[in-house]
């Protein structure tokens, strides 16, 4: 028997819009208590001083009156009194009117049994110093405003009179005022949700319908590629300061922090798009800080975000996609190659040829040991296979491909068999283009001397343009067209670096390039000629 345990259904929390109303109704609803309250106060304060106004104006009346005066001042009590007194009470609207005598003992009362008693709320000291009060006090009749009104005679208080209105009377005004502001309230509340609903959704289409965690995750994935990228990125506003500098760009910069003036951390790039404007740019050659580095421009909402990794770093990585990409030249003209002679030896078999497949087959052979007898005294054995694989691609070109039999190297010169490699191998290749599919003969020649090694590449071709010679050492210079022109650059930095030089001339009706390296335990000073 398989028992299943049902999960309760988790409420799915409500999106941006919906929690920014819930938040602005909230507010306004504690704002709306708040101003309720501060108008309660207000009316409650209000309609306590209008009800004293009341009853210190009917106190006074009375006071004057002959028959009170006359009572107050023989202190004894008279029904007809307080009968003339409740009548005044009904026609002033007020909750009680009592009269006292000097000593505070009730002569008027709206209760009769509590005639005779002494007058309750302590409130009656400034009224017996001849002075007319407006109070609140509790009394047998609950909790009321009072005007008291001392009652003079022969230029003596002789008694007081004292006007009251309970407080339901002044809750009750305060009710009725509230409830005049009640529909002010509620015009306030409607309008204010009407309100957060328009700024919710004006809100939630500025940050493209995101909810607030999936811009959170963006953030944290912003981040992280940030951190992955082993180019420096940095995001520059309008006006000219850093408002992101990523951890590799910080290792690069001096010590900033944003946001920052681009022009203080990186005056170079500043000046330079002063000059050009925030326009898309790739590969620029710029240094930082003494170092050149390459950088790219991306325009961003009146800034930009600019990238760039170190200049050197970017060369090795040519120089490993440009073997790469020799390599996988080299195995697809073997492969063709092996294809076609295999073609041609089971093609013999099948016609009953043997004889004329195992002349083909020693052909073959002889051919091979002849390129590697040539290749005997080269020893550095990276750049063997290079010229192995370059024979196999000139024979699917249809070039002939020649290594002088004088060539030799040391083993001394396995330490720079990168570099060796990288020349060898872009110059030989930019031969076999400059013949431009047309038959032709590309010759190489490596030779070593005490001053070091030399290194060169002919080829028939045409030779380089007039307007490409002048500059064929720099960068993107080539007439093959856009990408192109950043081999020879790299091998020429390679070759610098090592303290050698590399020249092209014309000899003979045909194009060398020359590359002279000097010995592996020492290191001259770089030179540069072209021819």
């Amino acid at each position: 028997m398989l028992l299943s345990a049902r999960r309760e259904p988790r409420h799915a929390r409500p999106g941006l819009q919906g929690r920014l109303v819930r938040l602005h109704l909230l507010v306004l609803c504690a704002m709306t208590l708040v101003l309720v309250a501060v108008q309660t106060a207000s009316l409650y304060g209000q309609a306590r001083e209008r009800l004293g106004e009341r009853a210190i104006t009917a106190s006074r009346l009375v006071a004057r009156l002959p028959n009170v005066v006359a009572a107050a001042a023989a202190g004894m009590q008279n029904p007809a009194l307080n009968a003339q007194i409740n009548a005044l009470r009904d026609e002033a609207e007020a909750d009680f009117i009592v009269v006292g005598n000097r000593q505070g003992i009730r002569l008027a009362h709206p209760v009769p049994e509590r005639l005779g008693q002494p007058m309750e709320g302590g409130d009656n000291v400034e009224p017996f110093a001849g002075h007319e009060v407006v109070s609140v006090a509790r009394g047998s009749l609950g909790v009321s405003v009072r005007g008291k009104v001392p009652i003079w005679q022969g230029g003596q208080v002789v008694g007081v009179v004292s006007t009251g209105y309970l407080m339901p009377q002044v809750w009750h005004l305060v009710a009725q005022a509230l409830l005049s502001l009640a529909p002010w309230f509620l015009l306030a509340l409607a309008l204010g949700t009407v309100g957060a609903v328009w700024a919710a959704r004006r809100l939630r289409a500025e940050i493209l319908n995101l909810e607030p965690e999936q811009i959170a995750a963006l953030v944290g994935q912003h981040r992280a590629v940030l951190a992955a990228l082993r180019e420096g990125v940095i995001a520059v506003d309008a006006g000219g300061r850093m408002t992101l500098v990523s951890d590799r760009a910080a290792e690069m910069l001096p010590p900033v922090a944003p946001p920052s003036p681009l022009a203080a951390a990186w005056p170079e790039l500043a000046g330079h798009l002063s000059a050009t404007g925030p326009v898309r740019q790739q590969n620029v050659e710029l240094t930082l800080r003494g170092q050149p580095v390459l950088a790219n421009v991306e325009p961003l909402s009146g800034g930009f975000v600019a990238s760039f990794r170190d200049r050197a770093e970017a060369l090795a990585l040519a120089d490993e996609l440009t073997h790469a990409r020799g390599f996988v030249d080299v195995l697809r003209a073997q492969t063709h190659e092996y294809q076609n002679r295999l073609h041609v030896l089971s093609g013999l078999l099948q016609l009953g040829r043997p004889d004329e497949a195992l002349r083909v087959l020693d052909a073959e052979i002889e051919q091979g040991a002849q390129f590697r007898q040539l290749l005997r005294d080269v020893q550095v054995p990276r750049l063997v296979a290079l010229l192995a694989g370059k024979r196999e691609r000139a024979q699917e070109l249809g070039i002939d491909f020649q290594v002088a039999p004088e060539s030799s190297l040391s083993p001394a010169w396995e330490r720079h068999a990168d570099t060796l490699v990288t020349a060898v191998g872009n110059l030989t290749e930019n031969a076999f283009e400059a013949l431009n599919g047309q038959p032709g003969t590309v010759t190489v020649l490596i030779g070593e001397d005490p001053e070091g090694a030399q290194i060169e590449v002919e080829d028939s071709g045409p030779g380089v343009p007039p307007e490409v010679a002048a500059r064929l050492f720099t960068r993107g210079a080539s007439s093959k067209g856009e990408g192109r022109g950043y081999g020879l650059a790299g091998v020429h930095a390679r070759v610098l670096a090592l303290g050698g030089e590399m020249r092209s001339t014309r000899r003979e009706g045909c194009t060398v390039f020359q590359v002279n390296l000097p010995p592996p335990t020492t290191a001259p000073a770089a030179r540069l000629e072209q021819v």
